[in-house]
């Protein structure tokens, strides 16, 4: 399927979903049984976020990348954060999903001479997290208690204390 393909079905699918619904994009179509564990370890969300879990769920996102579940999900009234069900999240007996910032930080008009520091370090765009903390992580982007990189550090921290997930 085509990038412009992907992009349809998703603005298909969100423009008729909930709005303030978190949502997973399964970009691997290998491993039935386990997409089943993923879809029911979101459904058993930790916390008390209250969230829609849209999923994405066509053949035509098979083999998708990042950059073209981003291009698919990126404008304004778009979520914040997008959650991506790759090869890594059904090879990983976490089931870990990838989380990635929707909005990115574009530095390219930065000033070197002052945000030098900016510009050799930018935020992490991407995370890792079990599916039980979607909503959690998801209600906290979209109402601002906690940013993108804050997760991402919290998230750094405990692999480097835990492992990879």
């Amino acid at each position: 399927m085509t990038a412009r393909e992907r992009r349809d079905d998703a603005r298909r699918a969100i423009e008729a979903g909930d709005t303030w619904a978190a949502w997973v994009v399964r970009t691997d179509f290998g491993d039935d049984a386990a997409w089943r564990e993923v879809l029911a370890e979101l459904g058993r969300a930790d916390g008390d976020a209250d969230v829609e879990v849209q999923v994405l769920d066509a053949p035509c996102w098979a083999g998708a990348g990042v950059e073209e579940v981003l291009a698919a999900v990126d404008d304004e009234d778009g979520p914040r954060a997008v959650f991506v069900a790759d090869r890594h999240t059904m090879d990983s007996p976490a089931r870990a999903l990838l989380a990635v910032d929707t909005l990115g930080e574009d530095e390219s008009g930065l000033d070197p001479a002052y945000y030098q520091e900016l510009l050799d370090a930018p935020a992490p765009r991407e995370f890792r997290l079990v599916p039980a903390a979607v909503p959690t992580v998801h209600v906290n982007l979209e109402l601002g208690n906690l940013g993108f990189e804050e997760f991402a550090a919290s998230a750094a921290e405990a692999a480097g204390v835990l492992g990879a997930v």
